[in-house]
Formats: C-alpha cells, sequence, structure tokens
C-alpha cells in the first residue's frame, strides 16, 4: 500500500482553480430499459438478427392455434387430416429449432455486452484521476468490475432476452385473439391489467432493494481487501475475529437485502399465474356459455384457448424481464456511476510543444511559485520554487507533512498545480501529455511496490521490450546480481504476492532497476535507502554516483549520509522552501538546517 502524500486528508475535497466534477449521484436515476439500452449499443446487429429469428419462431407458434381450428373444422365436414397434421409436426420442429437459435444468439450477445463493460471498467478503472482515488475504496471499484458485472450478465443475457422475445410473441397472441374474438380479449385484458397493478407496485422496491445488496456486495469486498492488504499487521495484533465481524456485517446486510429483494420477487410469479388462470377460467366459461347457446364455434374458442396458453409464456416472459431488470438495476447503475467517473484528461495534440526532445541547456525539472492544497483550508505548497540541473543529485529535505511527497506528485502530475508552474524540460507539464512525459520520469516510491509475477517481469514492467544487455546493466547498477545468482530460477523466480517473497531493500533495488530501464532523464527517488544495510547503501550511493552522471535525480532524503553527498539540497518547511545549497553552505547559513543536522548527530534520523 503506498504511502498517502502530505497533509492529505483521508476524503479530500477538490483543489482550488482546478476543479473536477464529483462523482455523486444523479439526483434522477436512469429507469432500468433505458439504462439497459444505454449499454447495448454497439451490439445493434447482433440484436436485430436475433429479433428477426425469434419473430420467425413466434410466427410458426402463432400458426400452429390456426392449423388446430383447421383440423377441428376438416374433422366436422369429413375432409382429410394428414395434411394438416403433417403440416403442425412442422411447424413445431421449425418453431423450436429458429427458436433456440434466437435465444442462443441473444445470449452471447448479452455475454457480449458484459464482456465490453468489463474491458470498458477495466480499462476507465486505470485511467481515473488520482483524486478519484482518494475519494473511494478500492475494493467497492473492483467489486463494481466482479460482483455488479456478474449481476449484470443476469439483466442482459435473461432480462433482455425475455423482453424481446416475450413482447414479440405477446404482439402476435394479442392481435390473432382480437382477430378470433375481440370480446373474449377484453375479458382478458382486464384481468391482466389487475394482476399487472399488482406486480408494478412490487418493482420499484425490488430495484431499491438490489442497489441496497450491490453496495453491500461492495462494501464487503472492499473491508476484505483492506484486511488482506494488511494480513501480517492483523495476525500480529490477534484482529482476525475483529475483522472477520467487520467483513460479516456487511455480507449481512446484502444478505438482508438480497432476501427481502427474493420475498419481493417470489410475489411476481404468484400473481402472474393467478391472473393468466383466472382469465383461462373466465374465457372457458364465457365461451362455452356462449358455443352452448349457438352464438359461437367449438373450433374458434378452441383457438382462442389455445392462444391463451401460448399467452402464458410471452406475458410472463415480459413479466420477468421487468422483475430481472429491477434486481439488476442496482448493480447496472453502479456500473454506470463508475464508467461516468471523468478520466485523466490528457493535453490535445494540438497543445503538444514544439522543439527539440530534450534540453540539455536549462533545468530538467523547475518549480515556479506552486502551491498546492488538497483541501482548499489546508495548502501543501505555499509558492515553492526550485530547480533540478540536467545531471547531479539533489536532496528534498524536511521534517514530515512539509510537502515533499507533494513535489514528487506534481512532478509525476498525478495533480496538477493550483497556482503557479511545474516545468520539465523547458515545457509546462498541462501541455504535455501524461503518458510522453511519465515515459521520460523514473519513480521509485518508499515502500517499493512489487507486482505480482516472476522478477523479470517486474524489472521490464516499464520497458517491456528493453533487450538482455539493458537488463544486465540495470541489474549491475542496482547491485541485484548477487540476488538473482542465488534464487532457484534466477530472472523466472516469482516475487510473490505484493513481492512478500522479497527483503525490503531487496524491493527497493528492484524498483531502482525498474526504473532506470527506461533511461529517465529525470529519476525521483523516494527515500532510497530506509530499506538497506550499510553495505548494500554504501553501494546504492555509488550508484547514486554513477547514475547522476547520465540524467538528473531528485531524491527525497532522511538519512545524513545521502543528503550529505547531494550537489543541491533544498529544505521544505511548512510547505516552503527555506534554503537552498549544498551541505557546507547550509550549515553556515541554515538554522532549520543545522537543527535536522544536529538530530542526526543526536542519533536521529531527519523526520521522515
Amino acid at each position: 500500500m503506498s504511502r498517502r502524500p502530505d497533509h492529505e486528508p483521508a476524503t479530500a475535497g477538490p483543489a482550488p482553480r482546478n476543479p473536477e466534477p464529483r462523482d455523486t449521484e444523479p439526483a434522477v436515476p436512469e429507469s432500468a430499459p433505458r439504462q439497459v439500452l444505454r449499454v447495448l449499443r454497439g451490439h445493434w446487429r447482433w440484436i436485430s438478427g436475433a429479433v428477426a429469428l425469434t419473430l420467425v419462431g413466434s410466427a410458426l407458434g402463432l400458426a400452429q392455434p390456426l392449423v388446430v381450428k383447421n383440423v377441428i373444422e376438416a374433422a366436422g365436414s369429413g375432409h382429410g387430416l394428414a395434411g394438416y397434421i403433417g403440416v403442425l409436426v412442422a411447424l413445431f420442429v421449425a418453431q423450436a429449432a429458429v427458436q433456440a437459435v434466437a435465444r442462443y444468439v441473444l445470449a452471447r450477445t448479452g455475454e457480449g455486452v458484459v464482456l465490453g463493460i468489463r474491458l470498458g471498467l477495466i480499462n476507465h478503472l486505470l485511467r481515473l484521476p488520482m483524486r478519484t482515488y482518494d475519494r473511494h475504496r478500492i475494493g467497492d471499484l473492483i467489486s463494481r468490475t466482479s460482483a455488479d458485472s456478474t449481476a449484470l450478465r443476469l439483466l442482459i443475457a435473461e432480462g433482455f432476452t425475455d423482453a424481446v422475445s416475450g413482447t414479440i410473441g405477446l404482439i402476435g397472441v394479442v392481435a390473432l385473439m382480437i382477430w378470433l374474438d375481440w370480446l373474449l380479449f377484453l375479458i382478458v385484458l382486464a384481468l391482466i391489467v389487475v394482476g399487472a397493478l399488482i406486480v408494478s407496485s412490487v418493482l420499484k422496491a425490488i430495484g431499491r432493494a438490489s442497489l441496497r445488496a450491490q453496495q453491500g456486495l461492495g462494501a464487503m469486498t472492499a473491508e476484505l481487501e483492506r484486511a488482506l492488504g494488511a494480513i501480517r499487521t492483523v495476525r500480529a495484533s490477534r484482529a482476525e475475529r475483529r475483522e472477520a465481524e467487520r467483513i460479516a456485517a456487511h455480507a449481512r446486510t446484502a444478505y438482508e437485502a438480497s432476501v427481502r429483494m427474493g420475498k419481493l420477487d417470489a410475489l411476481v410469479a404468484p400473481a402472474l399465474e393467478l391472473t393468466l388462470h383466472g382469465s383461462f377460467l373466465v374465457v372457458l366459461l364465457v365461451g362455452g356459455v356462449r358455443v352452448a347457446g349457438g352464438s359461437g364455434s367449438i373450433a374458434d374458442l378452441a383457438a382462442f384457448l389455445l392462444y391463451m396458453l401460448y399467452l402464458i409464456a410471452p406475458l410472463g416472459a415480459v413479466f420477468q424481464a421487468v422483475s430481472t431488470m429491477e434486481q439488476g438495476t442496482g448493480a447496472l447503475r453502479r456500473i454506470t456511476e463508475v464508467l461516468d467517473l471523468p478520466g485523466e484528461p490528457e493535453a490535445p495534440p494540438a497543445r503538444r510543444p514544439a522543439g527539440p526532445e530534450r534540453r540539455r541547456d536549462g533545468p530538467v525539472l523547475e518549480f515556479r511559485d506552486v502551491w498546492f492544497a488538497y483541501d482548499p483550508r489546508r495548502p501543501v505548497l505555499r509558492g515553492v520554487s526550485f530547480q533540478v540541473p540536467p545531471q547531479g543529485h539533489v536532496a528534498l529535505v524536511g521534517s514530515s507533512g512539509v510537502g515533499k511527497s507533494t513535489v514528487f506528485a506534481l512532478v509525476e502530475r498525478f495533480y496538477d498545480p493550483d497556482r503557479g508552474q511545474v516545468l520539465f524540460e523547458g515545457h509546462d507539464l498541462r501541455q504535455l501529455g501524461h503518458a510522453e512525459h511519465r515515459a521520460r520520469i523514473g519513480l521509485v516510491e518508499q515502500h517499493a511496490p512489487v507486482l505480482y509475477g516472476t522478477l523479470r517481469e517486474n524489472l521490464l514492467y516499464a520497458a517491456p521490450d528493453a533487450g538482455a544487455d539493458e537488463l544486465d546493466r540495470v541489474i549491475e547498477l542496482a547491485h541485484l546480481a548477487e540476488l538473482v545468482s542465488r534464487l532457484p530460477r534466477g530472472l523466472d523466480t516469482d516475487a510473490g504476492e505484493h513481492g512478500m517473497a522479497l527483503s525490503g531493500g531487496e524491493r527497493q533495488r528492484i524498483a531502482i532497476a525498474r526504473s532506470l530501464l527506461t533511461r529517465p532523464s529525470l529519476l525521483l527517488l523516494d527515500e532510497p535507502t530506509a530499506h538497506l544495510d550499510a553495505v548494500n547503501e554504501a553501494a546504492l550511493r555509488r550508484s547514486i554516483r554513477r547514475i547522476s552522471a547520465e540524467c538528473a535525480l531528485l531524491l527525497i532524503a532522511h538519512r545524513f549520509s545521502t543528503i550529505q553527498g547531494a550537489d543541491l539540497i533544498v529544505v521544505l518547511d511548512g510547505g516552503e522552501v527555506v534554503a537552498t545549497g549544498s551541505h557546507r553552505e547550509l550549515m553556515d547559513t541554515s538554522e532549520h538546517y543545522r537543527l535536522l543536522s544536529h538530530a542526526q548527530h543526536d542519533g536521529h534520523a531527519f523526520p521522515a
């Protein structure tokens, strides 16, 4: 887990003069059908094909009662039945085949939609501004790509499929029922409307329960990610039971919401079943009376009753589709909330500055009167100005919370300054694209994250196309040769989850080698000697001298040995630059620096 920047509050708001849209919930959320149509964009060709197949299947099914009507009439008149029966069997077989293909195409389309949403979520989550990560729990964001997208599969693959097939079948059945006997149809319609009113009363409650269930799952995932991310601390603090209870509370919230959703959903099918069965009995009663009185025919009544049976499937599919959409709308809403978050803005191509790729006649990095705040009420940097030459070793020193890590965050363009300018090779960072700028800068964080994978994959992470010679060069510079030689599979040895198979010093040297592989113009090192023993620290200092001849080095330094060897020292206090110069110059001119130095001589490192 990376260190939070200096003075950053737990829930930081937008900095002044650099506002970002807040990711609040919309005042009037879209309806479930409208949200479904939104995510189906780009898939209409496949959907149209499936709809066409569904139309054909429905037509084949709707023709069957008419053939039965003809069979009854032919039997009454003494005509042959073999031809009609053959047509009826052919219609059954053809309908089954066409509907099977149609449902497969719809299901496949639904899975494609879910895959597209997952890929879009993954890509979007990796490109959000840093302020967005500051306001959200990582575990909850992960949950939206897993649990929520899984729930969305049900909505798309089943809800939309049922809606399309049910609606098409319903239209055809209704049209033929009106054609056969409009009076009986009005009776059926009245009873169905009553049932629909009962069902619609629970659908909104289902949607609310669905959203609460998905939020509970997201919170549970976030809490589990929090505990597993610090599992050693959890074990050492004997906090397993407390963490389990915290996570279980969110799991129970999701369970209770899901049970309520299931309870409400259980009302839909019985209400629909009673409505249709009641309609069937009323039609049979009224139609039978009419036939007995001579105002209707047996063949017409039989055909109408068959259509009543055929009405059950499409009507049930439509109601079930609406219920499924309401159940999935919570997941869909959470997903669309993330997709609506603004991504990290890129500078438009027209604003990219012209000129040589690298400037060697001026500072590689310059801060000009830079002001910055995570919270507008608590400025972190107050008019910071300093320069870093194209080669050499510059150290940032100061006590905790003075803005050292924030300087690094601004250099990497994780944030933009509220006032002032940050120039890289003579260009304002706001005029450079994030990717092209970061390709020229190496960053070694204090906790030196190592990703799951092999040592080779970690070293090549920023420069996947680097050759063997380049890899050997950075291994030597970072003094990793001894580590590689004693690992069982050399560079192809797994580093473990979060690099836990390695020591802190080894992870830090891997991070340094990884950054050097890109041959950066500027290398940012956040306390590079924090996890090194005396032997490796001395070796790293030698490497720093060699690296500073190739590119600029900017270090956050706390150890006296690292600070004393710097070509230039920038002293920060209270978010301001209070002194600059070499170690000898600052000892003569800066009282604040002398206090920090005396703390070192008294056996204490500079405050981190």
